[in-house]
């Protein structure tokens, strides 16, 4: 009985501890299970953590070239940028960082950009407009100023016979020159009238406001003398000539000419400048015909230090008035400079109007003897034929249009006998082995013709101008004499 008690009792026993086995297995896989789950939640957070520095070392690198983006912005790209609107060639400098910088970063910078890029623009027209109106008023105060000195200077010629006042006439008629170029550049009325002018001798008036006008020669070869620009066009060509006779003598060897050549052809009349000087760099030459072109955005600060203001003075006026300038190299180590006057500029002048007597005269075709056929008697003996257009002297001459062919049935032209000269008067010129050589004068011829000559200037000047008094004629009138003078540099360029 004790044994069979004994036994149950070992078997509850071990039932007992097999359910506590059972219960204590369970509760291992329990937590065996919870740390398998804790050990992968610590992996999440830790791949979390790694990610979340990454972002944060992405965001600082960010956040540093960002940094580094804005200081080249405002240190680099925002003065080159400005610089680049006096300079187009110079580009300015790119971002960076420009495949790491995003998309709206970008944006927001080039918008930043171009905001300062109008800014400065706005600002430089603003403050170039009230540099134009401030000189336009103070170069007006100075023209008057001029023309009243020009008056006195006159009424003194005539009362005092001193060649000192011819001196200082021209010295004025430089200042006036210069006043009226910069009034045109300013938007400003050239500041006199003109009645229609014949083209050569708007030439002549030209060549006497400048330096070394002694130097300068002009061919004619008009079909038509009295070729004349209309009163509208008239000043502002003699402006634009004398521009570049100014630009020729200033840069070419005081002791060389400067060929002048005036052509008639088909759709106007054309100018050509011509001078053997130091010449025109590449760029110089470009920036030449842009400003020849007449852009409408030249500014005043565009033109240097001090300005140079021939080029944009000329192609203000050219613009303006419907004419054109070309400029180019020369053939001969200088400066071309083309003027072509169309036709709506051009007109005649009446017969009653007198041409200066400084006008050069017109290049004619030298005629050629035709060969005599032996059976040719002296009756039959052949009239002149024409020969090929002379060219004019000197550099940039080109030849006139050749004259049409004559009708084969036509009468050849019949040969004049030339009337014979008239005999040299007295105190005049005297002939030599060497050619002709002036002579002695008297007093009384001498204060003659000084008399003459101020009686021509002033009916020049009084027929030249149209306007008001306080805009009269700056004194150069086409036609007037020259006044000699000691060569200056005039850098117009």
């Amino acid at each position: 009985m004790a044994a069979v008690l004994a036994a149950l009792g070992l078997a509850r026993a071990r039932q007992h501890a097999l359910r506590r086995a059972a219960a204590a297995e369970a509760s291992a896989a329990r937590h065996a299970a919870q740390l398998a789950e804790q050990e992968h939640r610590f992996a999440g957070r830790q791949a979390a953590l790694t990610r979340a520095e990454e972002r944060a070392a992405a965001a600082e690198r960010t956040s540093r070239e960002l940094t580094e983006e804005l200081g080249h912005l405002a240190a680099e790209r925002v003065p080159a940028a400005a610089l680049a609107l006096v300079h187009p060639d110079l580009a300015p400098p790119g971002p960076l960082h420009r495949d790491r910088l995003g998309a709206e970063a970008g944006r927001a910078m080039e918008a930043v950009l171009t905001a300062c890029t109008t800014a400065v623009l706005d600002e430089r027209a603003r403050v170039d407009a009230a540099a134009r109106a401030s000189m336009r008023g103070a170069t007006a105060k100075v023209q008057t100023l001029l023309h009243q000195a020009q008056n006195l200077l006159t009424r003194l010629q005539h009362e005092h016979d001193d060649p000192r006042l011819l001196e200082l006439d021209f010295r004025n008629e430089l200042a006036l020159r210069r006043i009226q170029a910069t009034a045109v550049l300013c938007e400003a009325w050239p500041g006199l009238a003109r009645t229609d002018s014949p083209l050569v001798e708007t030439l002549l008036g030209a060549q006497s406001r400048v330096p070394g006008y002694g130097r300068v020669k002009i061919a004619n070869h008009l079909r038509e003398q009295r070729l004349a620009v209309a009163a509208r066009a008239a000043e502002p060509l003699v402006i634009t000539f004398a521009e570049l006779l100014a630009n020729a003598t200033a840069y070419s060897h005081p002791e060389t000419e400067i060929p002048v050549t005036v052509q008639q052809g088909g759709q106007g009349a054309v100018v050509v400048i011509d001078d053997a000087g130091i010449g025109i760099d590449t760029d110089q030459l470009d920036r030449a015909r842009r400003l020849l072109d007449g852009p409408s955005g030249v500014l005043l600060t565009e033109l240097g230090n001090p300005p140079q203001t021939g080029f944009a003075v000329i192609g203000k006026l050219a613009r303006q008035y419907g004419f054109a300038c070309h400029v180019e190299p020369s053939p001969y180590g200088g400066v071309r400079a083309i003027v072509r006057v169309p036709d709506h500029l051009l007109t005649l002048v009446d017969t009653e109007h007198d041409l200066s007597v400084l006008t050069p005269e017109p290049v004619r075709p030298a005629p050629v003897r035709r060969t005599p056929d032996p059976g040719d008697g002296p009756e039959d003996a052949p009239a002149t034929a024409p020969a090929e257009p002379a060219r004019a002297s000197g550099p940039g001459a080109e030849a006139p249009p050749e004259a049409p062919s004559a009708d084969p049935s036509a009468p050849l032209p019949t040969r004049r006998r030339r009337s014979p000269r008239p005999a040299v008067a007295s105190g005049q010129v005297g002939t030599g082995a060497e050619g002709t050589v002036p002579a002695a004068r008297t007093p009384e011829q001498a204060a003659a013709r000084w008399a003459a000559l101020q009686e021509g200037t002033a009916d020049g000047r009084s027929a030249a101008g149209t306007g008001a008094e306080a805009t009269e004629d700056t004194g150069a009138a086409p036609g007037a004499a020259p006044i000699r003078h000691s060569h200056e540099g005039d850098d117009e360029r």
